[in-house]
């Protein structure tokens, strides 16, 4: 089963050489001076509201496991607001066929089954797919350049779909998609998106004119 993990993000916040390739130039890690300004308003948060929880709740709550990724998952999603990547971590069904995957998503389909039998298949249980967007049309060529400068190779069709699956209004406000080359060097492409009518749907062709700047572009890390 196709799920989103509890951390959206965690890897945004990891301080490894695989994410210092993900962000661009004009992007930095977070601080210490964040860090400590965050948790500082967090606890005067709490403290102005602790009446509202009762402490053997909370007491309960501390003696879970993973307390601080769950605290962790919304603010994730605040920064992610403020981001120029979107981040989702996906189980993968990787034993499905291609037409089982795009069938799992729920979607109606504009598809070209030739395509879609010979859609990459990709490999790992669990993914995180990183998505950026240019806000201007781009070539399937810069593309390919355009991941190579983030760190990242274009996310596999399976993937993709695995997002789409576990959260279907994510292409409602973020229209999203992949491309690949076949055996004969043709780009061909997996789209999610939204029409204005509500229809949502799943796109699967060969193609080469390039894409305007609403698209979000799903990669994972080299």
């Amino acid at each position: 089963m196709t799920a989103i993990s509890d951390v959206k993000q965690r890897s945004f916040f990891e301080r490894d050489d695989a994410m210092a390739k993900t962000v661009t130039a004009s992007q930095q890690m977070m601080t210490d001076g964040q860090i400590d300004n965050v948790v500082d308003k967090f606890r005067a948060a709490l403290c102005q509201h602790r009446r509202k929880f009762p402490s053997d709740a909370v007491q309960r709550l501390l003696g879970g496991e993973n307390l601080g990724m769950e605290c962790l998952t919304p603010f994730c999603a605040l920064v992610e607001a403020q981001s120029d990547f979107i981040f989702r971590r996906v189980k993968v069904d990787r034993s499905r066929t291609p037409q089982a995957v795009l069938n799992a998503t729920g979607r109606n389909q504009y598809i070209n089954k030739d395509v879609v039998n010979v859609i990459p298949k990709g490999e790992g249980e669990e993914v995180e797919v990183i998505f950026f967007n240019l806000d201007r049309p781009v070539s399937d060529a810069d593309l390919a350049k355009e991941y190579d400068f983030r760190g990242l190779k274009p996310a596999d069709p399976y993937s993709l779909a695995a997002v789409n699956e576990a959260d279907p209004a994510f292409a409602d406000q973020q229209p999203n998609t992949t491309h690949w080359k076949d055996s004969a060097g043709k780009w061909c492409y997996a789209v999610f998106n939204q029409w204005r009518s509500g229809e949502r749907h799943v796109h699967v062709y060969r193609y080469g004119t390039g894409w305007h700047g609403t698209w979000w572009f799903a990669g994972v890390r080299k």
